[in-house]
């Protein structure tokens, strides 16, 4: 590259051709300044999926949020839009090519700002640092998002390390692409923006809202195959129900996931190698 700047590079360049243009949003005309969802994808016809189901597809139609698909393969090379080519010094496999990728991630630049904190770009790879919670939120809390979808062997680091993508893993497996975990990072982050859920108090005590897993949840019947609802969940008295569910949920945290109990303790001032015994 000619740019010797240290900057994070801007989200593209706008040189795109007519031909290469993204597709149109989904769904109905979208609410001004709506939450966007910007996918790099080699299957477009995967979206939505499940996103337009449930909540989230009515939101989708409600104009809350916008989801736009960018079909990769009319950028590639040749008579058959070529994206791929062998790894550098050999091996298994196909790997996506930096400037195919580039191309994309410039159409999908268009009408975003540059910050990264305002619009984030990600890449959906095993060996990302992990999706979580916090990470949904404060993606909720930008302009959009643009998640690249990789397939075969990944994508050439050249073009992640120029347009300062962040890598991103759903958990420590492989998926045959990045479309399905797409899908579950923007369920995550769409279901934050206000209005969504139409219910605030359900995020707010659910898992990982406190960094702790959520208390395990009774409906009718009262008694079902002999086992019965908690008596403390019946009993009315809202400050021991508070107090009872506060307490699986710091049960199952430590039975379950050592490690956020670890940094919830640290999280409140607490030694977080301490209280470890089940």
């Amino acid at each position: 590259m000619s740019d010797s700047s240290d900057a994070p590079k801007s989200h593209g360049r706008l040189s795109i051709r007519p031909s290469l243009q993204p597709r149109e949003l989904m769904g109905p005309p979208v609410l001004r300044g709506a939450w966007r969802a910007k996918v790099i994808t080699l299957f477009p016809e995967a979206f939505p999926g499940t996103l337009g189901l449930s909540l989230t597809g009515r939101a989708l139609d409600m104009g809350l949020w916008a989801l736009e698909t960018i079909d990769l393969r009319p950028f590639g090379e040749g008579k058959h839009r070529n994206v791929d080519d062998n790894p550098a010094g050999g091996g298994a496999g196909m790997v996506l090519r930096a400037d195919i990728v580039a191309k994309a991630l410039d159409a999908a630049a268009v009408d975003t700002p540059i910050e990264r904190a305002r619009w984030p770009v990600v890449y959906l790879s095993p060996r990302g640092r992990p999706f979580s919670q916090a990470m949904a939120r404060d993606w909720a809390g930008a302009e959009g998002l643009t998640l690249l979808c990789g397939r075969f062997e990944g994508v050439d680091q050249r073009v992640l390390d120029e347009y300062a993508v962040d890598e991103v893993s759903l958990g420590d497996f492989v998926l045959t692409g990045g479309e399905i975990a797409a899908q579950a990072l923007i369920d995550a982050t769409v279901r934050l923006i206000p209005r969504v859920l139409g219910n605030h108090a359900s995020t707010e005590e659910e898992s990982f809202s406190e960094g702790l897993l959520e208390f395990p949840q009774y409906t009718r019947p009262t008694v079902w195959q002999g086992r019965a609802i908690p008596d403390v969940l019946l009993s009315g008295h809202h400050a021991n129900i508070s107090r009872w569910r506060k307490s699986e949920a710091e049960r199952l945290t430590k039975e379950r996931r050592p490690d956020l109990w670890r940094a919830y303790r640290a999280a409140h001032g607490l030694d977080p190698e301490e209280d470890q015994e089940l």
